[in-house]
């Protein structure tokens, strides 16, 4: 049984699918996002999904990314890449092709991060782009 936060092995994580990355990340994305909206403000559930649900959509991703693209390791850079380029078994309806292709590289990023237990990373990232707002 795998417990909650277990920490995978860097290259075992490596070799996972960029799209099994990309489910992690978009789940990891979404509890980042949503802790954040309710440490940092008092808005009703009704408030607090609108403003999520626009950051975590494929179009909010894309553009986040744009601001941190610069920011990446080398090895993340290459999962974005995987995660950008894999074969995605949905299509985004309110994005484009291309944002759907960065969003799904980003949510690669945070997934891998996620599970090799370098939150402190995914902080970095995301944390630095929400100082400069």
């Amino acid at each position: 049984m795998v417990k909650f936060n277990e920490v995978m092995e860097a290259g075992r994580a490596k070799m996972l699918s960029p799209v099994v990355l990309a489910f992690v990340g978009d789940a990891a994305y979404s509890l980042y996002v949503r802790e954040g909206l309710v440490f940092g403000s008092e808005h009703k559930t009704g408030e607090l999904q609108k403003r999520a649900s626009a950051l975590v959509s494929a179009k909010g991703q894309a553009k986040l990314f744009s601001e941190i693209e610069s920011r990446l390791t080398e090895t993340e850079r290459e999962i974005f890449l995987r995660g950008r380029n894999a074969k995605k078994p949905t299509k985004s309806k309110a994005a484009t092709v291309a944002e759907y292709n960065v969003s799904t590289g980003f949510e690669a990023v945070i997934g891998y991060l996620y599970l090799t237990g370098d939150y402190r990373r995914i902080d970095e990232l995301l944390s630095a782009v929400n100082d400069e707002d």
